[in-house]
């Protein structure tokens, strides 16, 4: 497995569109792969293909909830292939999002409390789930990623602009 490059903001690719995956095959496998070892390497708990450069409908959530004996996070590795929302519920919920094209910032983000999802899971076949929590949050954030929506989209203009100020000047001081 590799570990692969992240996008940052404002790399232009973080705004592409991802194509539909035409079938899941050893390459698509293996980029799941290199990507699982590129999240669990930056610490994350998701991760979307066009944040890895690949404009592809593919992602990967582990929320690695708990601890096992030894303190390690316990995994619960999931892939998704060409995930799409079909439903949402009217309730909605507000999390402190970061990601890892935005490093080290955070800001809270409305979004529907629940969603249902369709996917292709890593050996081909359809699956379908409804999703809460902390999964719902993190699975649309990812979607949003396959469709060139960053979180930030999702705050006001004004703290939008601190926030790019923020990763602007770390990357400099860098």
């Amino acid at each position: 497995m590799t570990v692969m490059h992240i996008l940052e903001i404002p790399d232009a690719g973080l705004r592409e569109v991802a194509a539909p995956v035409a079938a899941v095959d050893d390459a698509v496998r293996t980029l799941i792969d290199d990507m699982f070892e590129t999240m669990y390497d930056a610490r994350g708990i998701g991760l979307a293909a066009t944040q890895v450069g690949v404009a592809q409908r593919v992602l990967v959530i582990d929320l690695q909830e708990g601890e096992d004996e030894g303190g390690e996070p316990i995994r619960d590795p999931r892939a998704y292939v060409n995930p799409e929302i079909t439903w949402v519920s009217d309730e909605t919920s507000k999390y402190n999002e970061g990601c890892l094209s935005i490093p080290e910032q955070y800001a809270e983000v409305e979004r529907p409390a629940r969603c249902r999802v369709t996917w292709l899971d890593r050996d081909g076949q359809a699956q379908e789930a409804e999703m809460d929590g902390l999964l719902a949050t993190c699975m649309q954030h990812e979607i949003d990623h396959l469709n060139g929506v960053l979180f930030i989209d999702h705050i006001s203009r004004l703290k939008r602009d601190m926030i790019v100020k923020k990763v602007t000047k770390a990357r400099r001081a860098a």
